[in-house]
This record gives C-alpha cells, sequence and structure tokens, in this order.
C-alpha cells in the first residue's frame, strides 16, 4: 500500500509541474484535465503526509520513552504513545478505503428513472413519495433536479417518472440506490385498514456526453404525436411530445412533458445516451446481462433492496442488514444515514477484491 502511496505524491508533484507550464496554460481542455486529476489525489497525498508525521511523532515519543527515567514522565509519554498509535490505525484505514479502486462514473450527474412494480396505484403513489425523497435530498446537497419524463396517474402518483440530477457527486452519492423499493402501508383506499405491499423499481444511470456515447443519426427513429395526461393549454393541440427508438439496441424513449418539440427530443437524447453508456459499461464489466432490466430486476416484490414499513416507521437495508427507524426523516430527504453505511460496506468489499 505504502508503494502506491508513495507514487501517488509523486505523481501529484509532476502533475503540479504541468500546472506551471506555459505551453498548458495555452490549451484550456488539458489544463483542466490535469488540474482534475491534481485535485481527484490532493486528498489522498494530504493524508498520507498527515500519516508520515504521525509515524514520525511515534518514532521521537518511543525514542524519548527509552531514554527517559523519571516515572512519571515515562506514564505521560507511555500515554501519548499509545494515543499516537489509534491515530495512526485510523489514519491508515482511511488510506486504504482512499486508495479503493474508483468508480469511474462516480463525478457524473445521474439520469434518476423510478417505475412501479407491483401494487397498482399503491406502487404510483410511492413512486411519487421516492422521487420527493430524491428532490430533497438533492436540495439538501445543493444539486439540480430537472424532470425528463413522466407518467402521471389520476390520484396524485406516477407511473414513471424520469430526471436528471446534476450536482458534484451526484452518482457517487446514488449509485447504491438502484434496485427495487419496497413499501408496506395501509394505502388511502383501503377500508379494511391492512397492509398492503408494493414495489418500485429505481434506476440510477450515469449521464452520459455526447462524445462518451456517439448516436448515429441513421440508427434512430423519431416519431412526434400530441402529448397526453394532465398538461397546459398546449397537451393535445400541437405535436410536441417525441419518442426516439434507437433500432440497434431496441431502446425507446419518450418525453412529451415539454411544450417544445425541441425540448422534448433533447431531453429523449440525453436519457437514451445515459441508457446506452450503462449498457455498454455493464457488458464491459462482465457482471450483469446486457439487458438493462437487470439492475431493477422485474419489479417483484421478493426482488427487494430495502423495505419502507410505515406502521412501524421503518425502513430496512437488505444488503447491509440496517434498519433505521426514521422512515419519516428518510422521506424528507436525510439519506445520508442509509447511504453513507452503504458506501462504506461497498468501498471495504472493493478493497477486499483488491487483497
Amino acid at each position: 500500500m505504502f508503494d502506491r502511496l508513495e507514487s501517488v505524491v509523486d505523481k501529484f508533484q509532476k502533475l503540479e509541474e504541468d500546472l506551471g507550464n506555459p505551453d498548458l496554460l495555452a490549451n484550456q481542455r488539458d489544463y483542466q484535465q490535469v488540474a482534475r486529476e491534481r485535485a481527484e489525489i490532493a486528498p489522498v497525498v494530504e493524508k498520507f503526509t498527515s500519516y508520515k508525521k504521525l509515524k514520525e511523532q511515534l518514532q521521537e515519543n518511543q525514542a524519548l520513552f527509552e531514554r527517559e527515567e523519571d516515572p512519571d514522565m515515562r506514564e505521560l509519554i507511555r500515554d501519548e504513545i499509545a494515543g499516537l498509535k489509534d491515530r495512526l490505525d485510523a489514519a491508515e484505514n482511511e488510506l486504504k478505503l482512499m486508495l479503493a479502486p474508483k468508480d469511474p462514473n462516480d463525478d457524473r450527474n445521474v439520469i434518476l428513472e423510478i417505475r412501479a412494480g407491483t401494487g397498482g396505484e399503491e406502487a404510483a403513489l410511492f413512486v411519487a413519495d421516492l422521487f420527493r425523497m430524491y428532490s430533497r435530498y438533492a436540495e439538501i446537497r445543493k444539486w439540480k433536479v430537472e424532470i425528463l419524463g413522466s407518467n402521471p396517474t389520476g390520484i396524485g402518483g406516477l407511473k414513471e417518472i424520469i430526471a436528471s440530477i446534476n450536482g458534484k457527486g451526484a452518482f457517487s452519492r446514488l449509485k447504491f440506490e438502484r434496485g427495487v423499493h419496497r413499501v408496506q402501508r395501509v394505502p388511502v383506499t383501503e377500508s379494511q385498514g391492512r397492509i398492503h405491499t408494493s414495489a418500485v423499481t429505481v434506476a440510477v444511470l450515469p449521464e452520459a456526453e455526447e462524445v462518451d456515447v456517439f448516436i448515429d443519426p441513421n440508427d434512430i427513429r423519431v416519431d412526434v404525436f400530441r402529448s397526453s395526461g394532465p398538461g397546459g393549454q398546449s397537451v393535445n393541440t400541437t405535436d410536441s411530445a417525441v419518442r426516439i427508438t434507437h433500432i440497434p439496441s431496441g431502446l425507446v424513449v419518450i418525453c412529451q412533458d415539454e411544450k417544445s418539440q425541441h425540448k422534448n427530443k433533447a431531453k429523449a437524447l440525453k436519457v437514451l445516451r445515459a441508457r446506452l453508456l450503462d449498457s455498454m459499461q455493464r457488458e464491459q464489466e462482465a457482471k450483469i446481462a446486457k439487458d438493462r432490466k437487470s439492475q431493477v430486476g422485474t419489479g417483484d416484490r421478493s426482488e427487494r433492496i430495502r423495505t419502507y414499513n410505515f406502521p412501524q416507521n421503518r425502513v430496512s437495508d437488505h444488503r447491509i442488514n440496517l434498519t433505521i427507524y426514521k422512515l419519516d426523516a428518510i422521506l424528507t430527504g436525510t439519506l445520508d444515514e442509509l447511504i453513507d453505511p452503504l458506501n462504506t460496506y461497498f468501498q471495504a468489499e472493493a478493497l477486499k477484491g483488491e487483497a
């Protein structure tokens, strides 16, 4: 590990030299790339520098302890040595986590897709609840949320909603939200007071740039039609809705929330690029099947990553056996109590893979 850390320090010093190169300053794109690389490894270098200073202090105190003859002073030095050892162990664990393989998508923005699974109207209502939860979390972290497409129901639910979430670290924080989310509660339409179980699928895709995924215009079919569902005066009067079919993959994206056909097409292409990038990366990693549905399963109740139990005010994440009795707070966007343990767990799993 320490050989890797020394190589990171060497790279950091080289990047700092490059940033002072007048030729690099003349090329804005190259300069930004070098500056970004430097910023990414700067926290590791800072932590390693701190670690080495702690180690020097420990060695100095150990040498002082050997020379000291006064019993009271030896006791003080012994306590200091114990504290330094604890701090060194903590710093070493932090460095191990920082050296864990970095997901190349972590700094990307997110395309969030939430769809109703089993449970009918109750599942659609929970889609709306989850979208509000993620929107409030984004607001807390000062991210920008833009709805790309939605399919509302008559009583406030959503059969599906697709949105972009733009902000620093959006994908790194939300990537473990993908999967089936199960809800247990008494529906508003239930007169007997019985608890129903429904399921919702969540997909979190890294947003793709045009340079990441080239879409050949000859590979897509663009259809326009009149918008349907709740809306303003333009709904059902102009052909503003857009459906894009990617012929090679069979992927279909529909956007109809905007009154402008051009805006709907731009949004649809953004979603299509994200789905294509996700499919390509998953195929390369050979971890799951090419079909993007494998990310969220079928929407069946049994394929769940998390359960939201309203009568008990409980949220349970089944991947890490974590249960929190703060469902009301979680739904207002205080998601870090779930996200932080998930990130720690999967970072530790990544380190095991490196060992």
